[in-house]
């Protein structure tokens, strides 16, 4: 009975030890997870799609504004919400790249667009090509695309006219009417005018060809209720040109020419030899 009560009271003094032991140790802490590839980085939204605006026609010596957008890609998270880097990287390309360029040439891409760039070309016509790359970024997921967009530099038709107020008031600023063979191609600003003064204008009319033959820019003053004229006191203006057509194609009668001129030399060798022939047997 003793020795059954000393190993109790050596059982119960081992679980008053790690009891105290326990208690000093303080609360259990649990050890740092680490984070799923998921929580880095959060899941892409739609794939990156991008496009570029602006004229594909412009005159030498001229400028234009292009816009660059994109959306999309790992810079987005599936909520939409941007998490990475949208950007643009923009070159320009021509058979003669002095005096064209592009400003900027890259930027940053933010709700879809980046600030309007202005192309800049020279006073040769050429074609002049934008090639651009759109990149968006997040941590080490990257997506790109690379889109071409062509500019064709052009002489343009200028239409020149001066117009003056008859009337013994000012006109305020109004527009003109530019037509071509009767259809409507633009149109310019003429600034407020006083009693008497000329206003001189021109308008460039930009195309990549017109056909052969005549054409005529008009222009009506008619809306302005006889308070304006043309300098030589005309409503009405015009101005004809002529386009003329492709140089004749003389390939086929060069060939003719030559088949004849061949033939000919034939039929003469053909007698000569038998001239040859006949003074022989003589």
């Amino acid at each position: 009975m003793r020795r059954s009560l000393g190993v109790s009271a050596i059982a119960l003094g081992i679980v008053v030890l790690l009891a105290l032991a326990l208690a000093r140790a303080g609360p259990a802490v649990a050890l740092p997870r680490a984070a799923s590839p998921s929580a880095l980085a959060p899941a892409a939204g739609s794939s990156l799609s991008a496009s570029v605006g602006g004229t594909h026609l412009l005159g030498i010596g001229g400028h234009g504004a292009y816009y660059f957008n994109a959306t999309g890609g790992p810079a987005y998270a599936a909520n939409g919400s941007r998490v990475g880097n949208l950007t643009y990287y923009a070159s320009v390309a021509a058979g003669n790249t002095t005096g064209v360029t592009l400003n900027p040439d890259q930027d940053a891409i933010f709700n879809g667009s980046a600030p309007v760039s202005t192309l800049t070309v020279s006073s040769i016509p050429q074609t002049v090509t934008i090639n651009v790359m759109f990149s968006s970024i997040y941590q080490h997921q990257n997506q790109s695309v690379n889109l071409s967009y062509t500019v064709s530099v052009v002489q343009p038709y200028i239409v020149a006219a001066t117009v003056v107020d008859i009337s013994t008031s000012s006109v305020l600023s109004f527009p003109v009417v530019v037509a071509l063979d009767g259809n409507p191609v633009g149109s310019v600003k003429v600034a407020t005018l006083t009693p008497n003064s000329p206003y001189h204008f021109t308008y460039d009319y930009l195309t990549l060809g017109l056909a052969p033959g005549w054409h005529t820019f008009s222009i009506s003053l008619a809306s302005e209720h006889g308070l304006v004229a043309f300098a030589n006191g005309s409503t009405q203006f015009s101005q004809s040109f002529y386009v003329p057509g492709p140089a004749p194609d003389y390939t086929l009668y060069y060939l003719l020419g030559i088949v004849a001129f061949g033939g000919t030399i034939f039929i003469l060798l053909t007698r000569v030899a038998a001239r040859r022939r006949g003074a022989a047997r003589k």
